[in-house]
């Protein structure tokens, strides 16, 4: 129900609009159905800081004080927000979190170091 509700505030938003979609869950035998587990979300360069936005307010205007969003790019980089602490805030500080969040998710995350140095060039005559 929550994603529904989610998904419908995006229709809301023109650069959003027919950019999301619900992933349903496994049906689990025993029940009347699947249910959403996934909202995807396809944005083109310079959208994600209007699907922040849009997150954002949701959560902002939700009864249950209980919801968290985690947002995921496709490469991993990730950021979770939830509802408790956003109510709390006021105007300036909801907009910088917008900015921070979504500066967030639009940086390319730092190659990791894996700890192995790599080998020495070999010269031709070394075996």
């Amino acid at each position: 129900m929550e994603l529904r509700s989610l998904l419908s505030w995006m229709a809301a938003e023109h650069e959003l609009r027919g950019r999301a979609r619900l992933i349903e869950g496994a049906h689990e035998p025993g029940t009347l159905g699947s249910f959403p587990e996934i909202l995807r979300v396809t944005l083109e360069p310079g959208t994600v800081t209007g699907l922040v936005a849009v997150v954002v307010a949701w959560l902002r205007h939700r009864r249950s004080g209980s919801v968290t969003c985690r947002l995921t790019r496709r490469n991993g980089t990730s950021v979770e927000v939830s509802a408790r602490r956003i109510r709390e805030m006021d105007a300036g500080q909801v907009r910088e979190l917008v900015v921070c969040l979504a500066e967030a998710l639009e940086s390319e995350p730092a190659p990791r170091e894996s700890g192995v140095p790599s080998p020495a060039p070999r010269s031709a005559g070394e075996s």
